[in-house]
C-alpha cells in the first residue's frame, strides 16, 4: 500500500496566475491545486512550474492518484508530461490516471504517448460524466463556454462537496450545476467582462456566489487586471457583498477543508 503523506483534508495552491500575461511574467506562481481528499491525492490543471512548485511545498507527486486537466490551454496544461513522469517515477512506478476532455488527447494531444504506458489509464472527460478515484467521486456536470473544450468539476467524499469552476463565459445554467458545493473554487480572470474573451469577471463572481451561497468560497487564476486590484480586497468587497465568506488564494496556500465544520 502507498505510503500517503498525511491524513487531512487540504486543497494547496500551487500558484495563483492566470492566463497568459500573469504566467508569462509570473507575477504570480502558475503550477495548478493539489488536493488531498480522505487521502486521495489529485493535481488538477498543472501549468507551468507545477513541478517546481509542488517540490518547493514539500508534495510528492510519486504519491499522486490522478492529474485532472479542465481543458487543454498552456496556463492550464503546459506540465502534465513532466508531472505525469514525477508522478510515476520516471516510468518505473507504473501508477496513476489522466483525466482530460477529447480535444486534449486528440489531434494534437497535451501527453506524450510513451508516457501514457506508464498510467493505469487515460480516462476522457465528457459533459455529465461521473468518475470514481480512490475514496473520491467527482463528476463534470457541463460543458463551459471557452474556445477549447473545457470542464469545471464536482468532487464529493465523506459527505463533502467541492466546486472547481474553471475558465468559462458566464451563462444562465452555470450556477445549478455547482449548487450543492460547500467550497467553491472560481476562476476570477477580469475585473470586468470583456466580451468576446470567454472569462469570469468580478459581477460574475459576484452572481454565483450569492446564488450558490456556500459555506466559503476561494479565488484564484487571477489575470492581470484583477492582480493589479489586490485579489484579497476583491475578496473583502465580495464578501460584503454576498453575506459568504470569500477568500483570495495566495501562492502556496493551503486551506485545511476543516474549516468548512467551523461556524
Amino acid at each position: 500500500m502507498k505510503n500517503k503523506q498525511n491524513t487531512t483534508n487540504t486543497i494547496t495552491f500551487l500558484g495563483t496566475a492566470g492566463a497568459r500575461f500573469m504566467v508569462s511574467r509570473q507575477l504570480a506562481a502558475s503550477g495548478g491545486i493539489w488536493l488531498d481528499l480522505d487521502d486521495t491525492l489529485i493535481l488538477l490543471d498543472p501549468g507551468p512550474g507545477s513541478l517546481v512548485q509542488s517540490t518547493k511545498r514539500k508534495l510528492n507527486a510519486e504519491k499522486l492518484d490522478a492529474i485532472i486537466l479542465s481543458h487543454r490551454h498552456l496556463d492550464h496544461s503546459a506540465d502534465v508530461n513532466v508531472m505525469v513522469e514525477a508522478m510515476t517515477n520516471g516510468g518505473f512506478h507504473p501508477h496513476g490516471f489522466f483525466y482530460a476532455p477529447a480535444d486534449a488527447l486528440d489531434g494534437e494531444p497535451v501527453i506524450y504517448s510513451y508516457l501514457k504506458k506508464s498510467l493505469e489509464g487515460v480516462v476522457v472527460l465528457k459533459e455529465g460524466g461521473s468518475y470514481s478515484l480512490g475514496n473520491v467521486s467527482f463528476s463534470t456536470p457541463v460543458r463551459h463556454k471557452h474556445p477549447v473544450e473545457t470542464y469545471g468539476m464536482m468532487f464529493r467524499w465523506q459527505g463533502h462537496s467541492i466546486a472547481y469552476i474553471t475558465d468559462t463565459l458566464y451563462f444562465d445554467d452555470l450556477n445549478k450545476h455547482y449548487a450543492e458545493s460547500e467550497l467553491l473554487i472560481i476562476n476570477l480572470v477580469f475585473t470586468e467582462p470583456h466580451p468576446p474573451v470567454e472569462h469570469l469577471a468580478i459581477p460574475d463572481a459576484a452572481r454565483i456566489i450569492a446564488q450558490i451561497r456556500p459555506k466559503v468560497a476561494i479565488l484564484s487564476h487571477y489575470g492581470m487586471h484583477v492582480w493589479q486590484a489586490k485579489p484579497w480586497k476583491i475578496a473583502e468587497e465580495l464578501s460584503q457583498r454576498t453575506g459568504v465568506k470569500v477568500i483570495a488564494a495566495r501562492d502556496g496556500m493551503k486551506f485545511d477543508l476543516a474549516q468548512l465544520e467551523e461556524g
